[in-house]
């Protein structure tokens, strides 16, 4: 394995049998793990080690997924944050990405697709961002990072497939981080977030 290869990987879960499911596959593709049965024992971690990606929970005793997002202002948070989800918390895992999460898997895992999702999150995050124009545009400072990586992909006339292909995440969060966009800067449509990008102080 390479250096680069170490990562480190945080799995949070309240389920010892996920967090020990999870880091016997990633250790063996040569991450390194560790794991957190809840949220405070996670936030103290982050004071001493910064994380390359985080596995969470959405359902946990205490504080849930969603409320340790909101704690660690994942929106600026330098590593991907995924949710772990059951296939019946997909509207919860929606109001991750909308909070800033970077994508949800759902259980039972595939532990192939876990590793491929953190291998593309991992280049996808540490990606030079492709830019929307420079140029400052109304509701533009409303907009996170990842909003900032999605808006440029649409007005490059990408599809939400190509997009998300492009950035490591899922067509769906795609949608969620597009709808997202349009409500902050008041576009109709792909047609009008292209306009209020483009034709903004040029």
């Amino acid at each position: 394995m390479t250096a680069e290869a170490r990562d480190s990987v945080f799995i949070v879960d309240d389920d010892p049998a996920v967090r020990d499911a999870l880091s016997v596959v990633l250790e063996l593709e040569g991450f390194d793990t560790r794991g957190f049965d809840g949220a405070e024992p996670f936030i103290e971690a982050l004071k001493i080690q910064q994380p390359s990606c985080v596995l969470l929970d959405v359902h946990m005793p205490g504080r849930s997924g969603l409320d340790v997002l909101k704690a660690i202002d994942v929106a600026h948070f330098p590593a991907p944050v995924f949710i772990i989800s059951g296939q019946g918390d997909i509207p919860m895992a929606v109001n991750a990405i909308k909070l800033g999460a970077f994508d949800f898997i759902e259980k039972p895992f595939d532990a192939d697709f876990v590793v491929g999702r953190i291998r593309e999150a991992l280049a996808a995050f540490r990606q030079e961002p492709s830019g929307v124009p420079a140029a400052v545009f109304p509701g533009s400072e409303t907009l996170t990072p990842r909003e900032r990586d999605v808006l440029a992909e649409i007005t490059a006339g990408a599809s939400n497939k190509e997009a998300g292909r492009r950035l490591g995440i899922s067509p769906r969060t795609i949608e969620v981080h597009r709808a997202r966009i349009m409500e902050k800067l008041g576009a109709r449509n792909a047609a009008d977030l292209v306009r209020i990008v483009l034709t903004s102080g040029a």
